[in-house]
Order: structure tokens, then C-alpha cells, then sequence
């Protein structure tokens, strides 16, 4: 023997799962906005006729519909039952994958659950064919 003193087993093992512990629970953090602000903090625009009628799009931390032709809606994208972002809007709802929340194009409210409260309404300013998203 060298002299030399290796880790014990219960050592290693502690080592082990305290590693795949933190990897875990680093694992459970929300998703941030890929803005890097909140879901009301600034203000986008969009062409109206990048908006399809009967569905919508994701513009930065917004989700913009066109439930009828010319009617536009805007809500906070980040869904109400976890704060997360919503990953799709259908030619039927605004859907977020991660629990299966799903949302109406017309006004927010909540279609199918987990969640319980319906989308938040954003500000939409129409001037010609742009809308400011605030």
C-alpha cells in the first residue's frame, strides 16, 4: 500500500446523490421568457396579416389572435396554471403542451385545465395595417 487513502463507498454514495439531487431540482426551474422581461414589459408590433383569422401567433412574450376577420385579441403567453410560456395557438385554442392547458382565441378563458384562470389580456392598438402589442 502507498499510503495513499481512498473515499469509502458511503462517501462516494453520499457524493453521488447529493450531485443528482441538485441536477434534479436544477431541472424543475420555469422556463424564463426569451425576451428577458416580463410578460407586460414592452411593447411589439406586428403585421395584422402575419395574424391568420381564426387562429394566431406567438410574438415575443405575447400571443396575438384573429378569432373573426379584423377582430384582434392579445394575451400574456405565459400560461396561468404554472407561469410558463404556451407552446402553440391551433386554429381552436392556445395550447400549452407542458400540462395541457388550452385557452380561447377569443377572449383568454380557459378551455380545458390544469389551469383555472384565463390567460392576461394585453393591449392591442391597431394603426392601419400594424398592431402595437402592449
Amino acid at each position: 500500500m502507498t499510503g495513499q487513502q481512498f473515499p469509502t463507498r458511503r462517501v462516494v454514495l453520499e457524493s453521488a446523490g447529493i450531485a443528482a439531487i441538485t441536477l434534479c431540482l436544477g431541472g424543475c426551474a420555469a422556463a424564463s421568457p426569451s425576451s428577458g422581461g416580463s410578460a407586460t414589459s414592452g411593447a411589439v408590433t406586428v403585421k395584422a396579416a402575419d395574424i391568420p383569422v381564426g387562429g394566431g401567433t406567438i410574438v415575443d412574450q405575447f400571443v396575438v389572435t384573429q378569432p373573426t376577420q379584423g377582430t384582434f385579441e392579445a394575451f400574456s403567453y405565459l400560461c396561468t396554471h404554472q407561469n410558463l410560456p404556451v407552446q402553440q395557438v391551433t386554429d381552436a385554442a392556445i395550447v400549452c403542451g407542458r400540462h395541457g392547458s388550452s385557452f380561447s382565441l377569443a377572449d383568454g378563458s380557459v378551455l380545458t385545465g390544469p389551469a383555472t384562470r384565463a390567460l392576461t389580456k394585453a393591449t392591442v392598438a391597431v394603426n392601419g395595417d400594424t398592431l402595437t402589442i402592449s
